[in-house]
């Protein structure tokens, strides 16, 4: 048995309020879902029409289960290990632009529609100058967008109530300017006419977002056992964490056609996103690689077992808690609330996330996601932060590429690499030889951007916690800093 509307008997019909760009399996488990939770608990009364932004894809199985698909979300959820699932039920139809161009137009002749969202990935939000207006698609996601919203122009009369609020979750920084900027040079490429440009300004709300969910997607290794379980065949089960939080940056009355709030769903409408994004890449992605060269040298293996293990999981909470939320200058309730749930998410039992799997370019991720929060800690607090101090030192154990007698298969660039097995090649056992180690380090201005080692006191404290880790292993160290 096959699911689909006939052997679903909940299925409902909602009108097509919705454009989406992609049919993968993050959109599934993010923004369908939360459409189908504000159709279920907020009145949204809205469904998806689904646009395959690439000739090759999935709107042919969506459609053969009539955009019915299964999610399972796996992990905590207040406080406790959940594994729950539902069948959702707001994707109307999919379309193939490729082969249904026509019918990819039409849609934007419809009065209802309301909202465009896309996650075409990084590389999506592209210009192609190649790109025609008659082009029957496209070859770029905006080229197809701007084609589809001339068009709309065009069937309204450029009326002021046919604008659409477009929302892009793909993860570069600043999507929606991004977006909106192609489209209007296309506008200028095409010749499409100052109207046409003036709508666009004045009708049309391109908003920035931030996504975060982690989404593993098809469960190919354990599919036999969740169709026994679900009694039906499903092409389509999608698997997610438990978390999830969306980032607008855009005006609050959008919240009045699009009830979040209503559905209970964490989802902040903002006059600026760029503090949010501060704090996921400071405190989640900060985290993960703070925690990464102390754990693995410990001995660990993995991040939920790094959070639950006694001394390591004090040492990441340390970090989170006394050295990177201090940083930070959004409200420190919602900072805590947020860095709890990146330790739920750490725990997830239903995830093994591998710190190796982490550990790749491990010095562009330090300078990129912990950096900033070291030298911040410093700006207002006047003294080193410790920990992030002494993880900074184990990176440079962990470029030594040994944990014990086994080899530590680093990941990064040539010239990392190069750096540090040149500089341990060299050392001597010595303390002023350990030293030129940590000065080497410090000193790759290609990687940090600057010279650490001009920083006050940095040089010699990381040398002090990398003698420690060397002489007594990293165990006897870490208690010191604890």
């Amino acid at each position: 048995m096959r699911l689909n509307k006939e052997t679903f008997k909940q299925y409902k019909q909602y009108p097509e309020k919705v454009l989406q760009f992609g049919e993968g399996n993050f959109l599934r488990a993010f923004v369908d879902w939360q459409i189908d939770k504000m159709n279920k608990e907020a009145d949204f009364n809205g469904s998806v029409v689904v646009v395959q932004p690439i000739e090759f894809g999935l709107v042919d199985k969506l459609n053969e289960q009539d955009g019915l698909y299964t999610l399972y979300l796996e992990g905590i959820k207040d406080g406790e290990a959940v594994k729950e699932h539902s069948v959702i039920n707001s994707i109307s139809r999919g379309i193939n632009p490729y082969k249904q161009h026509d019918e990819y137009l039409k849609v934007a002749e419809n009065p209802e529609l309301r909202f465009v969202i896309s996650n075409t990935t990084e590389a999506g939000i592209a210009f192609d100058e190649t790109d025609k207006l008659e082009d029957k698609p496209q070859k770029s996601f905006p080229g197809k967008l701007t084609a589809f919203l001339y068009n709309r122009f065009k069937a309204f009369g450029g009326s002021k109530e046919s604008g659409l609020i477009i929302i892009p979750c793909e993860l570069i920084d600043r999507n929606g300017e991004k977006l909106k900027n192609i489209i209007l040079k296309y506008a200028e490429l095409w010749n499409l006419g100052e109207e046409f440009v003036a709508w666009l300004n004045s009708a049309n709300t391109f908003c920035c977002s931030l996504v975060d969910r982690i989404v593993p997607g098809y469960p190919r290794d354990r599919i036999a056992e969740i169709t026994k379980e679900l009694g039906y065949e499903d092409n389509l089960v999608n698997v997610a964490e438990q978390f999830h939080l969306w980032v607008i940056e855009g005006p609050q009355w959008i919240k009045d056609e699009f009830p979040v709030e209503k559905a209970g769903l964490n989802v902040n409408f903002v006059d600026d996103m760029t503090p949010y994004r501060t704090r996921k890449v400071r405190i989640l992605n900060g985290a993960h690689t703070a925690l990464v060269p102390v754990s693995y040298l410990y001995g660990l293996e993995t991040v939920g077992q790094s959070v639950d293990h006694e001394v390591i999981g004090k040492f990441i909470k340390g970090v989170i808690y006394d050295e990177i939320i201090p940083t930070l200058d959004l409200p420190e309730g919602e900072l805590k609330y947020f860095a709890g749930a990146v330790l739920e998410r750490f725990q997830n039992p239903f995830v093994k996330h591998y710190l190796m799997s982490i550990a790749l370019n491990s010095m562009s991720k330090f300078e990129t996601r912990d950096l900033p929060s070291l030298l911040e800690y410093i700006n207002r607090k006047g003294e080193l932060p410790k920990k992030l101090v002494f993880s900074l030192a184990s990176l440079i154990e962990f470029y030594k590429g040994k944990r014990g007698e086994e080899d530590i298969k680093l990941a990064d660039d040539a010239d990392i690499l190069d750096l540090y097995k040149t500089a341990w090649g060299s050392y001597d056992g010595t303390e002023e030889g350990l030293k030129t180690v940590v000065t080497t380090g410090l000193g790759y201005e290609k990687n940090w951007k600057m010279d650490l080692n001009k920083v006050e006191g940095l040089t010699s404290a990381v040398t002090g916690y990398l003698a420690k880790i060397e002489k007594l292993g990293i165990k006897e160290a870490l208690k010191e800093v604890m």
